[in-house]
């Protein structure tokens, strides 16, 4: 198979860091690449360096694509020879239609009119080829996550694709939606297209993958063949440098008393006033518990979390939120932080950090009067508290003063923690609280889990990922179409039982 992609010693350094040292990858024509590797162990950068949005000469090496020197000023200049990279977080404008999204910056015009009847005829053809029969003119605020990346890989092949990048495809989809994708790449694959995929779902790469590259710490450790057979063990023993025989730690359960109680919980959507998205709901979490609630995209998982924290979504909000048997006020986020509430987001990146500040900045920002005296912050003891609790979660960052949008997403998610652990909670509600990390920082984040329930925590814990809740939880609640639809003990729990549950109603 004749190579496409051979990129040769790259090194990229930022202040402080090595980011990339001495990487080699080879990509053939027509086969799909998957590049695994922890948090921060540098795939995102390879890939920003491959498309240009790293110039040539802000790194070291060389990358030859097509049998030709490529030395990439702008991203412009890397779509122009036909690489395109899909980020993590989707490029689309919502306010948009769909047909406007897939061709902004590159519209059908003549004389610097656009086009509108060969633009929404190129596009009726582009959604065709990824499995979409939404109009063109939708608006893109208006269909799910797993449409919109549909869109965006519709974007890349009107840009007359040869090698596709696609970086966390898969992180914000249901299982549904992510076999879609994947097997659009198949087909893609089959079309002619080389693509290069970067997941933290090792049963995914196995689907897909032809070719495995395995980078830790800024190295390519190792290159697999999946025509040889595909280890998820041995591709976890690459990527962090151990065996890990386990993907659950270990964790005694101990249920105490019941410390919050939720009852007949009912909110309503804040926009469409007729329509009831929670429909009195009712639950319970106990001392030391890790309880989590499954469902599909769009069951309401997170819309309850939300409106439980300070009512922070939703309208005509009813029910009883009850702490240690006694009612408490969670009509306003404060309200909720200071009767022992906290909420990890499944968005860290909009809503649980601001990504230009300090870790320091992020760890405090929950609770400010514990730094801080009359009104006035102390700079020495908010160092202090981020630094210990830098400690206590093993996030890797050289300092403190570290800008949290220069950390890995699993590293991200430790500040986030650190963040609402500060506020000495009696009551964390983890809301996919491994979205888009690996293996290993996943482990770490079990680990954290397990400790604060071992310290007499209450935990409720919302995930996408039926595996981990199995791993995890002491009792899993089914929801679907904003109520809950059943209670499963550890012991009574299966996939096969969770989705009875939800197909069932």
């Amino acid at each position: 198979m004749t190579l496409l992609l051979e990129m040769r010693g790259i090194t990229k350094e930022f202040p402080g860091v090595k980011a990339l040292d001495q990487v080699n990858l080879q990509v053939r024509e027509g086969e799909i690449h998957a590049i695994c590797g922890e948090n921060g162990a540098g795939k995102s950068t390879l890939m920003k360096v491959l498309s240009g949005v790293y110039p040539v000469g802000s790194y070291d090496g060389e990358i030859h694509y097509a049998g030709q020197l490529a030395e990439f000023k702008t991203l412009r200049d890397s779509e122009d020879r036909g690489i395109v990279i899909i980020h993590q977080e989707l490029a689309l404008v919502p306010q948009l239609s769909i047909a406007e999204n897939i061709f902004l910056g590159n519209e059908r015009q003549t004389g610097g009119v656009i086009q509108w009847q060969e633009t929404f005829r190129r596009t009726e053809e582009l959604l065709a080829k990824v499995g979409l029969r939404d109009a063109p003119g939708t608006l893109v605020d208006s269909i799910g996550v797993g449409k919109q990346q549909l869109v965006e890989i519709a974007k890349a092949l009107s840009k007359d694709v040869k090698l596709l990048i696609l970086d966390e495809p898969t992180a914000a989809l249901q299982e549904n939606d992510s076999r879609k994708l994947l097997d659009l790449m198949l087909e893609l694959k089959a079309q002619g297209v080389t693509c290069i995929i970067i997941s933290h779902k090792l049963n995914e790469v196995r689907y897909v993958a032809d070719t495995v590259t395995v980078i830790r710490d800024g190295m390519a450790v190792s290159e697999l063949d999946a025509s040889q057979g595909l280890s998820e063990d041995r591709i976890v023993r690459d990527m962090v440098g151990r065996d890990m025989s386990q993907r659950y730690p270990d964790r005694t359960r101990r249920a105490g008393e019941v410390v919050m109680a939720v009852k007949d919980w009912n909110v309503w959507h804040p926009e469409h006033a007729e329509r009831q998205v929670i429909k009195n709901i009712s639950f319970n979490v106990r001392a030391g518990e890790v309880v989590g609630i499954a469902g599909v995209m769009g069951s309401g998982r997170t819309e309850l979390a939300m409106s439980i924290f300070g009512q922070s979504w939703g309208r005509g909000i009813s029910g009883e939120v009850s702490l240690h048997g006694k009612p408490i006020d969670v009509s306003k986020v404060d309200r909720a932080i200071d009767n022992g509430l906290a909420y990890v987001t499944e968005d860290r990146k909009s809503l649980g950090l601001i990504l230009d500040e300090s870790i320091r900045f992020n760890t405090t920002l929950a609770n400010l009067n514990g730094v801080s005296e009359r009104g006035v912050l102390n700079e020495a003891e908010e160092t202090d508290v981020a630094e210990r609790y830098r400690k206590a979660l093993a996030t890797r960052t050289p300092t403190v003063m570290q800008k949290v949008g220069n950390l890995s997403g699993g590293n991200q998610q430790k500040v986030v923690l650190a963040k609402w652990l500060f506020t000495e909670p009696e009551v964390l509600i983890l809301d996919e609280p491994t979205r888009g990390i690996d293996v290993g920082a996943k482990y770490e984040i079990y680990s954290i889990i397990n400790e604060l329930s071992a310290e007499g925590k209450a935990v409720v814990m919302i995930s996408s990922e039926m595996p981990e809740l199995l791993g995890m939880c002491d009792r899993i609640y089914v929801m679907n179409e904003g109520a809950f639809v059943g209670e499963l003990s550890a012991e009574e729990a299966s996939q096969e039982r969770i989705m009875s549950l939800i197909v069932s109603e």
